[in-house]
């Protein structure tokens, strides 16, 4: 939670194996929703996160510090953006992008 800056606001059960986590400040929140229970849960396509960060670069130096490796990038398709991806522990690509 520290990567993103995510505050957690919430945290329960919600049924036998399953637990709910809201995090967040503002009117947006993340849910992370963790089952046990199901050892393949089905994962809709199309899913995308990202975030935004003030320095690609530093950005960068904190996955590296803390032995996340950067899985691609970083990119720079046009003059007003750069960003970058890492893999969260399930696999998904997380982005990092920087507006400038």
């Amino acid at each position: 939670m520290d990567i993103a800056a995510l505050s957690l606001k919430s945290r329960r059960l919600a049924g036998p194996g399953t637990e709910l986590a809201f995090l967040g400040d503002g009117e947006t929140k993340l849910e992370l929703i963790a089952s046990g229970s199901d050892p393949n849960p089905t994962v809709g396509s199309g899913i995308s996160i990202g975030f935004t960060v003030e320095s690609v670069d530093a950005a960068i130096g904190m996955m590296k510090e803390k032995g996340i490796p950067v899985e691609s990038g970083p990119f720079q398709p046009g003059p007003g953006i750069r960003f970058f991806y890492v893999l969260d522990p399930d696999g998904w690509r997380v982005q990092f992008v920087e507006m400038m």
